[in-house]
């Protein structure tokens, strides 16, 4: 097997690996701090639309993370870029706290629709009107297509079942902006200087974090925390190049084994 490039830069997800809503994982704030004393990139990328950006980053650091926030690449950051080269004005299905990513972009008399999560917004006569705009023509935009997230009470529906109710009604097929889609994480490493060979990518979604990671060119590791369920690492093919309890031994590996 040849051997891997020397790691340059780490991607880690948010919810789910560093924190679970407004609990950090254990020992996470002090694993961040020994990963920045390493000659790496940190960039942290969220497929979260629950809040927007500026909202997300007072979370983490009430949670006493040390995150600035040109480190934070989103799905919701993805979203806006396309809806601009693409010049559309969209039909927003996303939370509210959500919304302020989207400032100056027009809504009147949409001609898109962009799907993130938006429980609020998931009732019959909002779901109808996308439909209805989708069979006129309008793209169909997925911020991202998670089958389902972390809460403290539980597994919770992401958009992805959402989303794919649309595909399924329209005969369309979405564009996806966020996790796993490859253009999400060569965004997330443009300025970085870091070929995908020379990332690793941290996350608890072994689809969308570790599996799209590894088809980008990176490897992926899985941890145990978060959506994680048993048996998660035979979920993709190829297996994550490793699977952590969490995200302080994920970190532990990379500064015993691939610096």
């Amino acid at each position: 097997m040849a051997a891997r490039c020397a790691l340059k830069a780490v991607l880690v997800d948010l919810s789910g690996t560093l924190h679970v809503e407004d609990s950090a994982v254990p020992g996470a704030q002090e694993a961040l701090k020994r990963l920045r004393s390493a000659p790496v990139t940190i960039r942290f990328v969220t497929n979260t639309t629950k809040e927007c950006k500026r909202d997300l980053l007072e979370r983490l650091t009430k949670l006493g993370f040390d995150i600035a926030e040109h480190e934070i690449f989103t799905s919701l950051t993805a979203a806006r870029n396309l809806l601009e080269q693409k010049r559309v004005r969209p039909l927003l299905l996303v939370d509210d706290k959500a919304l302020p990513d989207f400032t100056g972009i027009a809504t009147d008399d949409p001609n898109a629709v962009v799907v993130g999560l938006a429980p609020e917004h998931f009732h019959y006569e909002m779901m109808n009107r996308a439909f209805r705009l989708i069979l006129d023509g309008a793209p169909l935009i997925a911020i991202h297509k998670a089958r389902y997230f972390k809460k403290k009470d539980g597994l919770a529906l992401g958009p992805g079942p959402f989303v794919a109710g649309l595909e399924y009604a329209t005969d369309t097929q979405a564009t996806v902006v966020g996790k796993p889609e490859k253009t999400f994480f060569m965004e997330a490493l443009r300025g970085t200087g870091c070929a995908p060979e020379e990332a690793v990518m941290i996350g608890d979604d072994c689809r969308d974090d570790v599996g799209g990671a590894q088809n980008a060119g990176m490897r992926g590791i899985l941890v145990r925390t978060g959506k994680y369920r048993p048996a998660d690492e035979d979920k993709i093919n190829p297996a994550p190049y490793l699977t952590c309890e969490n995200f302080p031994e994920a970190v532990e590996h990379i500064l015993g084994r691939l610096l």
